[in-house]
C-alpha cells in the first residue's frame, strides 16, 4: 500500500487524464452517470463515481481479519478527488470483503441517514438514487450496456426480472416496449423504490408488476403465463432471515436456473450476469440452450479495470445441435 501522499499524486494525475478522455467518451454518448476511476492503478483502490456531478467515492482496499487500515489514507484520496474535481458534493462509503460483509449483514443494511437522494438520467430514463445511505447507490452503473442489451430486445415480450433491486432493468424494458413484465425481489426496500422509478418513467404499475419474494421458491411456486425474456442478476452470496438457507451463486446456479427454465415460454432468450470474481459458469447450466458469453459486450469502458461482472445471454439451441459452452 503507497504511502497517503503518493497514492493522491497518483490519483490526481489519472483523474486528470480520465476526465479528459473518458470525459469525452462519456459525452458523445450522452452518458451522464459514469465511472471517473475505477481502481485503475492497483495501489490506489478506490473507485469515483459521477452522478452528474455528485460523486460517490468507495475505498476499496481488502484487509486481512487482523489488519487495521489507515484512514487517514482514504481521507488524502478524498480530498485529491475534491480537488481535481471541483466537486461540491462528495460522499463516500467503504466497500470491504465479502466476507466481513456476510458477517456483519452490510450487504443489507442502511448504513446511514445522510438522505443524498437525486434524479438521474440514463438512456432517456429517469432514475432515483441515493449516494449516501446504502453500499450501493440504486444504479449499478457496470450493468448500463446490459439493460440497453436487454431493452433491444423487450418490445412486445413478457419480461421478467429476477433480484430485481430498484428496477432498472424492468424500467428499460418497460419504456421499450414490453407487453408485460413481473419483477421480484425478496426486499421491501428495494421494490419501493422500484415502484417510483416505475412512477417517475409513467409506466402502468398494472401490466408491470413487482412482487416480494425469495426468487428461488418463487420459481417454485409460479403457475402464472411464461415469459420471453428473463434478466437473472443474482447476489454473489446471500443470507436474509426472510429466505430458506443461503444463497450462494457459485454454488447454487445451476439450480437457480433450472427454476428459471421452468417459466421459459418457448423461444425465450435469459440473460444472466454475476459479479462473481471467481464465477465459472456450470456446463450443466440451462441444459438445450446455447449460452454465449457477452462480457465483453456489456461491461462500458468506465468500469473495465475492475471486471466488475461476467455476463451470458441463453437461447434455446437449434433442434439436433448440442449447445456450446459459454
Amino acid at each position: 500500500m503507497s504511502d497517503p501522499a503518493r497514492a493522491a499524486q497518483m490519483l490526481r494525475d489519472r483523474l486528470a487524464k480520465n476526465r479528459r478522455h473518458l470525459g469525452r467518451w462519456a459525452r458523445r454518448e450522452g452518458v451522464t452517470c459514469w465511472r471517473l476511476y475505477d481502481r485503475d492503478i492497483p495501489d490506489v483502490a478506490i473507485t469515483v463515481d459521477d452522478y452528474e456531478g455528485a460523486l460517490v467515492v468507495a475505498d476499496c482496499r481488502r484487509a486481512r481479519s487482523d489488519e487495521v487500515l489507515d484512514e487517514g489514507w482514504f481521507d488524502a484520496l478524498v480530498a485529491a478527488v475534491r480537488e481535481v474535481t471541483g466537486a461540491a458534493e462528495v460522499h463516500h462509503k467503504a466497500r470491504r470483503r465479502m466476507a466481513d460483509r456476510h458477517a456483519t449483514g452490510a450487504q443489507y443494511q442502511r448504513l446511514g441517514e445522510g438522505g443524498a437522494w437525486r434524479e438521474v438520467g440514463e438512456g432517456g430514463r429517469r432514475f432515483l438514487v441515493n449516494l449516501s445511505d446504502y453500499l450501493d447507490t440504486g444504479l449499478f452503473l457496470d450493468h448500463r450496456r446490459t439493460r440497453a442489451l436487454v431493452a433491444a430486445e423487450a418490445a412486445g415480450k413478457r419480461v421478467l426480472n429476477l433480484f430485481a433491486y430498484t428496477g432498472a432493468f424492468t424500467v428499460h424494458a418497460a419504456a421499450a416496449g414490453a407487453a408485460s413484465s413481473v419483477s421480484v425481489d425478496l426486499s421491501n426496500t428495494y421494490l419501493d423504490w422500484a415502484a417510483e422509478n416505475l412512477r417517475r418513467n409513467r409506466i402502468d404499475p398494472r401490466a408491470h408488476a413487482l412482487e416480494r419474494a425469495d426468487v428461488v421458491a418463487w420459481l417454485g411456486a409460479y403457475r402464472g403465463p411464461r415469459f420471453d425474456l428473463v434478466v437473472v442478476d443474482p447476489p454473489t452470496f446471500s443470507n436474509s432471515k426472510q429466505m430458506r438457507g443461503s444463497f450462494d451463486v457459485l454454488r447454487d446456479h445451476v439450480a437457480l436456473l433450472a427454476g428459471v427454465a421452468r417459466v421459459l415460454a418457448p423461444g425465450a432468450v435469459v440473460w444472466f450476469s454475476t459479479n462473481h470474481r471467481g464465477f465459472r459458469l456450470d456446463p450443466r447450466a440451462l441444459p438445450g440452450f446455447a449460452a454465449v458469453a457477452r462480457t465483453r459486450d456489456t461491461v462500458p469502458p468506465d468500469c473495465g479495470y475492475s471486471r466488475p461482472h461476467q455476463a451470458w445471454r441463453f437461447t434455446a439451441a437449434a433442434p439436433g445441435r448440442p449447445p456450446p459452452g459459454g
